[in-house]
């Protein structure tokens, strides 16, 4: 059964089920859209469905973003269900332990690399296709940069890597797609508050060696943010948008 009607605004959110994720389904559920929130556990993809009023117009895909059929396997889901995609909001990231560049496990540098680096690539190859392929072609992609993409914390080399190689495919994508209708834009995050984010509010290791707490602002206006680029016309881009407390020690010198 499709969950489309005339003129409906088709999402995909990955890393729906938690944080930031969640808040932007919801926001866009809010919004008007049909939202596919896509992640590991489908018992916290419906939870997070179950927040909404909306619920008859959101769908739950499992989905492993490190894995390509499994990702694969979503778009033909979105195909099928939907018959397009107007929106991806490429999300789903982890973060690595604050250890010593040289104690880094290999297995940890991998599992940034593989989730926020190749996922987010995986889940851009599958949105390219179906947004060319479609009629009327065309969507938008916002990439989950983070702060990091621009300026590194201590001690955390393969999350900054990775969001540092995440402007690379902002960049790229939005070089690309601009023959087919794709607008790609990015949105890179500070210490929006979630249950990932609960350290920073207690004590922060800082770039002088000092331990500090840092501000955070409520993830709502992240939600919001994306909602404000989402909205855009196709002809019109946020190429890249920071969003972060107010109160955070990055603009400057701490």
């Amino acid at each position: 059964m499709s969950l489309t009607k005339p003129q409906t605004r088709i999402a995909l959110v990955t890393g729906a089920g938690s944080g930031i994720g969640k808040a932007c389904a919801l926001a866009l559920l809010d919004d008007g859209w049909t939202v596919v929130f896509a992640g590991r556990r489908i018992d916290a993809l419906q939870a997070a469905i179950a927040q909404s009023a909306h619920a008859e117009r959101a769908l739950a895909v499992p989905t492993d973003v490190t894995d390509a059929a499994s990702v694969v396997a979503l778009y033909a889901s979105i195909q099928q269900r939907c018959g397009r995609l107007d929106l991806l909001f490429n999300n789903a990231g982890v973060f690595t332990a604050g250890v010593p560049l040289e104690d880094l496990p290999l297995e940890a540098w991998h599992a940034a690399v593989n989730t926020n680096l190749t996922g987010a690539f995986l889940c851009l190859r599958e949105a390219f296709r179906l947004m060319k392929a479609q009629s009327p072609r065309g969507g938008r992609i916002i990439n989950n940069g983070s702060i990091s993409a621009q300026t590194p914390r201590p001690n955390s080399i393969a999350y900054t890597a990775t969001k540092h190689a995440m402007n690379g495919l902002t960049k790229s994508a939005a070089l690309d797609g601009r023959a087919f209708d794709i607008a790609v834009g990015q949105i890179d995050i500070g210490n929006a508050a979630t249950d990932m984010t609960t350290a920073m509010a207690q004590g922060m290791a800082q770039a002088d060696g000092s331990v500090r707490a840092e501000a955070r602002m409520d993830v709502q206006h992240v939600a919001d943010a994306v909602v404000a680029m989402a909205r855009l016309p196709l002809n019109a881009n946020v190429l890249n948008m920071t969003v972060m407390a107010t109160g955070m020690p990055f603009v400057g010198r701490g």
